[in-house]
């Protein structure tokens, strides 16, 4: 072949080769415009629905419970602190400086999304490390404005992240970015934002942080679970002393700084940075909370957004307050307190709640926190158990004073009067400590303490005789759910304080459910109610009667203990149950107008001030009749001394005022009382003197209420 056909042969397979890289070039070159179309399509479509961030509000994830009243008004809610974002010069430049160089160390160079940080991250795990990619402008979106997909691995919620980078960054500036991430990370255990978490870990502002501190801070947000000091110390100092390193490799710290930062042992101190925004009604609101608790975590409850509605009446709950507190300016005692609890009967509503006279001097919620001996108005409850065992209440009694009611137990009536053979109506209306330990003995404590049990009293309540006289401690919510369950004929429901509870997109999460159950029969329960009845009409409550300006039946029991520290009246209507408590934070005896101090003159007193406020003109109910109980023959009983009805009826004439007993005796079994605060051997207390006249309502006239125990009757 001659040079000249081997030219033009080279020459066409060379043209060819170079068509065939050109083609191919062309194709691939319209694949990439068309995917590049494509891409662009598709970004587009996932930008479309893209949630507001060009509010800072959109920055703040949590969202606060609010709590409402039974007639929907917003009476408090409950969130974080950091709601309250503090500024950036209000934060330690550790932790700032600290944040920076351990989440994003080229934050201040990149324009949100930062190239560098990517491949740095994709070598780092492909040599076996671990090295997240999002800069502090691509987490801050992710936990706020994106929270919601923030556990979507998808392309396309990076897409989204790393675009609303890219816009926030042309609208705040970096200060901006980096102050609002430091108000709104997780630094676990309930603390969003960095003013929280100083709170929640070392109960100090952010401003406060100490370089060892911030480290500690700094190093949470990657793990906050895993990196918990209060649960896993030596992990968090560890995180700690990563953080530290790379401050000193930023050049932020020195040598000296970092080591003497990394030999500091760890020292919290815990605080609680959350509070309850000025809620109207503080007390209830604290309840409501402690309830939450039990149910939901403090992220929920503190972020989730609930809504919670409650059983709170606004007209009961503020007769409820006025009534504490003009009874309590009544008696002129600064350091006296009250509690109140109502209830309704009917469904177990809890309307109104005091917790103490002023929450912004003590928070302790006196109506649901304090155990305090209920004294006589324990009684209720052997009275109860009695009737249920079949004793009638004409049954006679020795309630003669002193009595050796066992070879262990001496007792005696207040002032250790003698009110001979009385009734067991009667001796209840007396409050006779010598009668109704003999019926404790005759019945047995056991059954005592089932009858409270089945009442609503949730304590642990000993065994022995004596608990008749009130000797435990239980709070005052319990003694006003116990007697609600008299005033339901005889059906027990649990307090009920939320009816409803929704969470943030509306959805009900909860509801209550109205389930009583039957603690004792219609006939018992209706047996008792007269009983109390005689109390408020001729025994230790019959001011009730002689000051009450509405129009129905009141049973109801006085109680007081020893030294009279603690002056209780619980008592009830066909609507309402109310249990209120008098006395001091710290226990000492109660003196009024005086001299020492009587339900009569403090808790009943509320108690119908409360009333005359909110059944005042309300048609009369009845108490639910039934026929009276299957009683034993009255001999049945070891101490009967007959019927009421027979010629033995009282053989000691009764003293002109109506005082409550108080035993003056070492009680029977009262080493296995768990109570700490059960008193034994009490001195005898005088008798206590007639009451002076309230400024409102009128003076009572008879009788005045001694109602005065040694033993916590």
């Amino acid at each position: 072949m001659g040079i000249r056909k081997r030219r033009a042969r080279k020459q066409a397979s060379t043209h060819a080769v170079r068509n065939f890289f050109v083609g191919l070039l062309g194709i691939l070159a319209l694949m990439g415009v068309a995917l590049a179309i494509s891409l662009y399509s598709l970004v587009g479509e996932w930008l479309q629905d893209l949630p507001d961030y060009t509010s800072a509000d959109a920055y703040l994830a949590a969202e606060p419970t609010v709590v409402y009243d039974s007639q929907g008004n917003e009476i408090g809610s409950f969130y974080l602190e950091n709601r309250q974002s503090v500024d950036l010069d209000a934060i330690s430049d550790y932790v700032k400086e600290g944040t920076v160089d351990t989440e994003d160390v080229r934050f201040y160079k990149h324009n949100g999304v930062d190239p560098q940080g990517i491949v740095r991250a994709i070598y780092s795990n492909l040599t076996g490390g671990a090295e997240g990619a999002s800069t502090i402008t691509q987490q801050l979106v992710r936990n706020t404005i994106l929270s919601d997909e923030r556990y979507d691995q998808t392309l396309k919620r990076k897409v989204r992240e790393a675009y609303i980078a890219i816009q926030m960054e042309k609208t705040y500036t970096k200060d901006q970015i980096l102050n609002m991430y430091l108000n709104t990370i997780y630094y676990g255990n309930g603390a969003y934002g960095i003013q929280v978490a100083s709170i929640t870990y070392f109960n100090k502002n952010a401003s406060d942080l100490t370089l060892a501190e911030a480290a500690l801070l700094v190093g949470l947000p990657q793990s906050p679970s895993y990196y918990d000091p209060f649960t896993n110390p030596d992990a968090a100092v560890a995180r700690r002393n990563t953080v530290l390193d790379r401050m000193l490799t930023a050049g932020d710290i020195t040598q000296e700084e970092h080591d003497a930062a990394v030999a500091e042992p760890l020292q919290l101190n815990a605080g609680d940075p959350t509070v309850d925004n000025g809620s109207t009604y503080p007390y209830w609101n604290d309840y409501i909370k402690q309830l939450l608790e039990e149910d939901f975590s403090s992220d929920t409850i503190y972020q989730g957004g609930l809504k919670v509605y409650t059983t709170i009446d606004p007209t009961c709950q503020q007769a409820a307050e006025e009534a504490v507190s003009e009874q309590l300016a009544a008696i002129g005692d600064d350091q006296l307190q009250q509690a109140l609890v109502a209830i309704n009967p009917s469904n177990g509503y809890i309307l109104a709640m005091v917790g103490g006279r002023d929450y912004n001097t003590s928070q302790y919620n006196l109506a649901t926190q304090a155990q305090r001996q209920p004294g006589s108005s324990f009684k209720a409850f052997t009275l109860t158990a009695a009737i249920q065992e079949g004793m009638s209440p004409d049954v006679l009694i020795d309630c003669n004073s002193p009595k050796q009611v066992t070879s262990t137990w001496r007792v005696q009536n207040h002032g250790n009067s003698s009110y001979g053979t009385i009734s067991l109506a009667r001796a209840t209306e007396l409050s006779s400590n010598t009668g109704y330990a003999q019926v404790a003995v005759e019945i047995g404590a056991d059954k005592i303490v089932s009858a409270a049990q089945s009442l609503g009293i949730d304590v642990s309540l000993p065994s022995y005789p004596s608990i008749t006289l009130g000797t435990v401690g239980v709070p005052v919510i319990q003694m006003a759910e116990a007697y609600a369950t008299l005033a339901a004929g005889g059906l027990h429901r649990d307090p009920c304080a939320i009816t409803k509870i929704e969470d943030r997109n509306g959805n009900v999460v909860y509801e209550h459910q109205d389930n009583p159950t039957r603690a004792v029969s219609t006939s018992v329960a209706y047996a008792v109610t007269q009983v109390l009845e005689g109390v408020c009409t001729n025994g230790t409550a019959s001011v009730v009667s002689s000051n009450k300006t509405f129009d129905q039946p009141v049973a109801g029991k006085t109680g007081t203990t020893e030294d009279a520290r603690d002056l209780w009246f619980v008592g009830y209507t066909p609507q309402v149950a109310v249990a209120v408590w008098t006395g001091y934070i710290q226990e000492a005896k109660i003196y009024i107008y005086g001299s020492e101090g009587t339900p009569a003159r403090s808790s009943v007193m509320t108690f119908t001030r409360y009333l005359n406020k909110t059944l005042t003109g309300v048609a009369r109910a009845e108490f639910e009749e039934a026929e009276a109980p299957d009683y034993k023959e009255n001999g049945t009983w070891s101490f009967s001394q007959g019927t009421a009805s027979d010629d033995t009826d009282a053989t000691t004439e009764e003293p002109q005022t109506t005082t409550e007993d108080t035993s003056n005796a070492t009680d029977q079994g009262s080493t296995n009382a768990t109570s700490p605060t059960s008193p034994t051997s009490p001195t005898e207390p005088a008798s206590p003197t007639s009451p002076t006249t309230p400024t409102e309502p009128t003076s009572p006239t008879e009788p005045t209420d001694g109602d005065n125990t040694g033993t916590g009757a």
